[in-house]
C-alpha cells in the first residue's frame, strides 16, 4: 500500500507543471490534459486577426453544429491584442481551452509576420545593455503586460511562443539550437520567475521537417511538446509523432501543434496520440481541398475527437 501511494505522488509530481507557482486553473488545465492525453484528441482552430472580424468559429458551427475545444489566437498585430485578449477571455469563461502563439517580428523592424521571418542578431541580442537586447526585451515586456491581463482574469493559457523553431524560417530560428535554447530560457525566467506570469502552460513546438533533440528547451522550461507539419493529406503523420516521442517519452503529452488537413481520427492511437490539433486559419480550414465541409463534420462527431460542448463531460470543469 505504500509503495503504491508513493508510485502515485511520484506520478503526480513528474506530471507537475515546470512553473511551481502554477495557477490552480494552470494545475487543473493540465491534469485535465493528462487524463485525456492517449484516448482523446481535442479540435482545436486558429482564429485570423480579430479586427477583420474573423470568420472561422462561424464557419466550424455552420458545418459541423459544434465549436472546437481549443481556440487559437495570435499577437501578431499590435492594433489585434487588446481583441485577442477580449476573445481569449470570453472563450475561457464559456467553457473552452484557449492557445496563443507570437509571430513576433524581429524587434529591431517591428511586428508582423514578414517581419518575424527577416534577420534579427540573436546573439547580439543575448548579450545584457545591447542595442538588439534592449530592443528585445521591451518587446518581451509588451506580450508580458498582455498576458498579465490574461493572468488577473485567470485565464490558463497554452502558450506556444517561438514556434517552428527547429526551422529556419523565423529568425529565432536562424542562430541555431544553443542560442535558441538562450532565447527560450530567458523568455521563461522573465515571464515566470520576474513577472509571475502563473496562468502559462509552456508548449514547445518543432518544425516537422527537423525535429532534432538539440533543440529540445528542456523539461523543467517544457510542459508540452509537439510538431506541425501541413500534409496534403488526413494521415495520422505517426513518423512526426514518433520522432517527438522519441526526445520527450513520456515526460509530456504530444499536440500537433499547427496543420492544414485535420487527421483522421480512425488513424490516431498508440502511433499517433496527438493531444490537440490546431488547424490554420481562413483556407487552411475552408479549402475544399484541405478540409472538406463532409469530411469536417464527420471528424468533428467522432469519438476520438473532442469539441467545446463535451469538455464538461470529459472532466474539464468550466470557470
Amino acid at each position: 500500500m505504500a509503495a503504491t501511494a508513493q508510485s502515485a505522488r511520484a506520478d503526480r509530481a513528474a506530471r507537475s507543471l515546470c512553473d511551481p507557482a502554477a495557477s490552480p486553473e494552470a494545475k487543473a488545465l493540465y491534469a485535465f490534459l493528462w487524463r485525456i492525453y492517449g484516448r482523446n484528441t481535442l479540435t482545436g482552430q486558429q482564429e485570423g486577426v480579430a479586427h477583420r472580424a474573423p470568420i472561422e468559429l462561424d464557419y466550424i458551427q455552420r458545418v459541423t453544429g459544434r465549436q472546437p475545444a481549443i481556440l487559437g489566437l495570435d499577437y501578431i498585430d499590435p492594433r489585434d491584442n487588446a481583441a485577442v485578449n477580449e476573445r481569449a477571455t470570453a472563450w475561457h469563461k464559456t467553457g473552452g481551452i484557449v492557445t496563443l502563439c507570437w509571430h513576433w517580428g524581429a524587434p529591431d523592424i517591428g511586428p508582423g509576420y514578414e517581419n518575424a521571418k527577416k534577420g534579427f542578431d540573436l546573439r547580439a541580442a543575448l548579450k545584457p545593455g545591447s542595442p538588439q537586447n534592449i530592443a528585445m526585451r521591451r518587446d518581451l515586456s509588451r506580450i508580458g503586460d498582455l498576458l498579465t491581463v490574461l493572468r488577473d482574469r485567470n485565464v490558463p493559457v497554452l502558450w506556444r511562443p517561438l514556434h517552428e523553431f527547429s526551422g529556419d524560417w523565423f529568425w529565432w530560428g536562424k542562430h541555431g539550437p544553443d542560442a535558441f535554447k538562450a532565447l527560450w530560457a530567458l523568455m521563461f525566467d522573465e515571464f515566470t520567475r520576474r513577472r509571475g506570469l502563473n496562468n502559462l502552460i509552456w508548449v514547445a513546438g518543432w518544425a516537422g521537417q527537423n525535429i532534432d533533440p538539440a533543440w529540445h528547451p528542456g523539461r523543467d522550461r517544457v510542459d508540452i511538446a509537439g510538431a506541425d507539419l501541413y500534409a496534403e493529406d488526413h494521415g495520422d503523420l505517426a513518423p512526426m509523432f514518433q520522432e517527438v516521442k522519441a526526445i520527450v517519452g513520456d515526460s509530456v503529452p504530444i499536440c500537433l501543434h499547427e496543420n492544414g488537413p485535420i487527421p483522421d481520427p480512425a488513424g490516431l492511437g498508440a502511433q499517433a496520440d496527438w493531444l490537440w490539433f490546431m488547424t490554420w486559419h481562413t483556407q487552411w480550414l475552408m479549402d475544399p481541398a484541405q478540409n472538406a465541409s463532409d469530411r469536417l463534420k464527420a471528424f468533428y462527431g467522432s469519438q476520438r475527437y473532442l469539441t467545446k460542448d463535451e469538455l464538461a463531460a470529459a472532466g474539464f470543469a468550466a470557470p
